[in-house]
């Protein structure tokens, strides 16, 4: 499986998947159980610090760990543990836009120029379609910051910004393609604008809907959205990014950070569960209307496998999966469900940026969905 373009992805940033480890909930098949925990493990040797993951198949559900919770330690990671979920965020803000078109309060070819007047140039030619798919060719607000290793990247780690400041960073760069509509290129600006319409839709904050809309009502119990808190409550991994100090690469612990600079393009904290359940729900039906989830499952570009906040992958045994991936630079997850939703996995780990993961988490996520 390919990886999916995620929010403040860094230069040196090699993708990664997880799966699982110790305990299973239901009754597994021993075999195919060792052979994810294997994969796992291979992961966590070669590219991770930790990893944590939830598997939910015929057998039951399975949760796991591998490696370890802090660097240059051998605590153990909590199979509970939580995560900033990245651009798995998007899918979220994308469902309770769909939900306002379903309520008539807003429509896919609405302009941004209708909702944010003066806020974007030429927002008359850019449709909220177009943020939803990142078709709008707006600049991504990520290329605006230093990337690790940049001991540069770290000055901003406690500063607050405001969506408008991110946009406006963003939109003084000229457009990526033009005009709107006429390719595909990913851009995290475009959700920091849905955040804003939102909040001009509704008249209260996008996290607040998403709490109303989605959280509660699905008991999603573990996800937050914590808008300037750095800390990551209950149980987690440490996270980490590379840093150049005196000529030498360094892992610098950054789990806590303000996730203001994410806003709605990937603040959010969630759990493997919790990011199995919404998906589950997404795909069932509960949340959207067919025909919305059909909006939502229809490609932005050509032979592109991304629609309106929703992505889906081919694996090699002909099964089609939905879902996300999301990198917080310190945390990279994954969460992928078959249309039946007979299979899903979500995994999350911390990188330690030794090398290019993608071969073994292509391999784990294979075995997870077709083994």
């Amino acid at each position: 499986m390919k990886r999916v373009r995620r929010v403040l992805v860094a230069a040196t940033t090699a993708l990664a998947v997880v799966a699982a480890s110790s305990a299973a909930t239901a009754a597994p098949a021993e075999a195919d159980r060792v052979g994810l925990q294997s994969r796992l493990d291979g992961v966590v040797a070669g590219y991770a610090v930790g990893a944590l993951v939830e598997v939910r198949d015929e057998h039951g559900v399975w949760r796991g760990t591998s490696g370890a919770a802090e660097l240059g330690t051998t605590e153990a990671l909590s199979d509970r543990g939580r995560f900033r979920v990245g651009s798995i965020m998007k899918t979220f803000v994308a469902t309770v836009v769909l939900q306002l078109v379903g309520e008539g309060r807003l429509r896919l070819d609405d302009t941004v120029e209708a909702w944010l007047p003066g806020l974007v140039p030429d927002g008359h030619r850019v449709t909220v379609r177009q943020l939803l798919n990142h078709t709008s060719g707006l600049y991504d607000v990520r290329r605006t910051f230093p990337m690790p290793p940049s001991p540069e990247f770290l000055d901003n780690r406690w500063r607050t910004w405001t969506a408008a400041e991110l946009v406006q960073r963003a939109v003084v760069n000229p457009p990526t393609f033009e005009p709107p509509g006429s390719a595909y290129g990913y851009s995290n600006t475009g959700y920091l604008l849905l955040g804003q319409i939102l909040e001009k839709v509704t008249g209260g904050l996008y996290g607040a809907e998403i709490e109303r809309r989605i959280i509660g009502p699905l008991g999603l119990g573990d996800t937050s959205l914590p808008g300037t808190s750095p800390r990551i409550p209950g149980p987690h991994p440490h996270g980490y990014v590379p840093t150049l100090r005196d000529g030498e690469m360094q892992l610098v612990d950054y789990t806590e950070m303000n996730p203001s600079v994410l806003g709605a393009a990937g603040e959010m904290i969630s759990t493997t569960t919790d990011l199995n359940q919404f998906f589950a729900a997404l795909l069932s039906g509960q949340l959207l209307p067919g025909h919305l989830l059909d909006e939502m499952r229809t490609p932005g570009g050509e032979d592109k496998m991304y629609g309106l906040g929703l992505a889906w992958q081919d694996t090699p045994c002909g099964v089609r999966v939905y879902g996300n991936d999301g990198d917080a630079l310190a945390y990279q997850s994954w969460s992928f469900s078959t249309e039946d939703l007979r299979r899903q996995v979500t995994v999350a780990l911390t990188p330690d940026f030794r090398g290019d993961p993608d071969d073994a988490v292509e391999a784990f996520l294979n075995t997870a969905f077709c083994d």
